[in-house]
């Protein structure tokens, strides 16, 4: 099966957006997603570099904005 990996990393950036959470360094989200995707994520800008020890990453401010924006594309309930 082909894979549209940028469709991967969408839908990816924007469950992101379940674990964000705010601390001292600023907006964060868990890292706890398949690291070739990290990878992307970071190499477009969106997020810090995945490859540390620290278990999650920082949000860049389009990367924050972007998952806000997607999150609410794929998973806004239209009632």
């Amino acid at each position: 099966m082909a894979i549209d990996w940028d469709k991967v990393d969408e839908i990816t950036l924007a469950l992101m957006q379940l674990t964000t959470f705010e601390d001292k360094s600023g907006s964060r989200t868990w890292k706890g997603h398949e690291w070739n995707v990290l990878e992307r994520l970071h190499e477009k800008g969106w997020i810090s570099n995945p490859a540390t020890t620290a278990k999650s990453v920082v949000w860049s401010h389009e990367g924050r904005r972007l998952s806000e924006a997607l999150f609410e594309k794929h998973f806004k309930k239209v009632v």
